[in-house]
């Protein structure tokens, strides 16, 4: 496993947090969005439920996501990778409001990514790194909510994820 592909899982995490703090781009909408408008308010409505968890649950997202892919933790040599540190709480609140503010802005999903998606191709050769983050993530909300996060809800969020994740590969194909 190549070193830049592992450490490639943060700096598309982390790059997202780029894109929270832009204003939103007005192009044209090139990527169908396949949610329909009830389950982008499910999706809204879970985050907006979570939100006050959103440091602990990105920092345990990042400590499964070492432990299930070990190889992920060599690129994070400069942070403090112990249970409930500063540096997985501050990391894993910005992936998850991220994510918060990318299903708000649904929208313009091509907009919300595209400083994204425009640095990956050459920090990431292996787009199926997204997929480790967000089986992670989701194994994280199924463990944490299970009464909150029913099927029904979970059928929301993988096609949001589903979404987020077309949109950062649009630069692959």
């Amino acid at each position: 496993m190549n070193m830049m592909n592992s450490f490639a899982v943060l700096i598309i995490w982390s790059k997202i947090i780029l894109a929270v703090g832009l204003p939103k781009v007005q192009q044209p909408n090139s990527i169908p969005i396949s949610s329909t408008a009830s389950e982008i308010a499910v999706v809204k409505d879970f985050l907006a439920k979570i939100a006050p968890q959103a440091k602990k649950l990105g920092a345990e997202t990042l400590e499964r996501l070492f432990l299930g892919y070990p190889e992920t933790k060599n690129y994070f040599a400069h942070f403090n990778t112990s249970h409930g540190s500063d540096d997985l709480l501050k990391q894993g609140g910005k992936i998850f409001n991220a994510l918060g503010y990318a299903a708000s802005h649904l929208d313009n999903p091509e907009g919300i990514l595209s400083a994204i998606k425009k640095l990956h191709p050459y920090n990431l050769r292996d787009p199926d790194k997204f997929h480790m983050m967000s089986s992670t993530i989701n194994h994280v909300m199924t463990s944490n909510f299970e009464e909150e996060f029913p099927a029904r809800i979970q059928a929301s969020w993988d096609n949001f994820m589903d979404e987020v994740y077309n949109v950062l590969l649009t630069k692959y194909r």
